[in-house]
């Protein structure tokens, strides 16, 4: 049955159908009908709202980490408290950055995955240096970031996943502070 209520009930169905969706499918994987049918709407009402299912995906898939404990911790400590905040991610986040991953080769979307590099991993990690390299360091910190969250969501390195997580935050930390603040010889 379609909802015939107010526009902004309909906006919200649509919505919140879709969040769950992209979430669990990916972008590719989803389709207008899909969001409508979950929403109890026709698939128009899909685009009337939010114009195509990209800038709907654009809409609903908002990757946020709190950045709090990368500020509260010495710098010397910084990659381990780094690796620790990743290890412990998921729910919402995993299907975000899955659903960015799955839909980057859709330029917009590719755009919304760089930006969120920079505004998640990049820009906090570069506001916590003072080298005259800070950007570079920021930038191969932010890479490590970002291959470890692959490594464990995209590719599911069975050998990543079954290891003791004190062990693997303490060890990918330590690669992590190594590009933050190496050792001087």
């Amino acid at each position: 049955m379609l909802q015939t209520g107010s526009g902004a009930t309909t906006r919200e169905a649509i919505h919140s159908a879709a969040t769950r969706l992209f979430r669990a499918r990916g972008y590719s994987r989803t389709t207008v009908r899909q969001i409508a049918a979950a929403a109890d709407t026709d698939p128009a009402l899909v685009i009337r709202h939010f114009r195509s299912k990209e800038l709907l995906f654009l809409e609903t898939m908002h990757l946020t980490i709190d950045d709090e404990p990368l500020l509260d911790v010495p710098l010397e400590r910084l990659g381990e408290r780094l690796a620790g905040l990743l290890v412990e991610l998921g729910g919402s986040a995993r299907g975000v950055f899955l659903a960015l991953v799955h839909g980057s080769n859709e330029p917009h979307i590719h755009e919304r995955l760089r930006d969120t590099h920079e505004r998640l991993f990049v820009a906090p990690l570069r506001r916590r240096l003072s080298c005259p390299d800070a950007d570079v360091r920021a930038r191969m910190a932010a890479a490590l970031a970002g291959g470890l969250l692959y490594a464990l969501w995209v590719a599911g390195d069975e050998g990543l996943l079954r290891m003791d997580r004190t062990e693997l935050v303490s060890r990918y930390g330590a690669l992590l502070q190594e590009v933050l603040t190496p050792r001087t010889s």
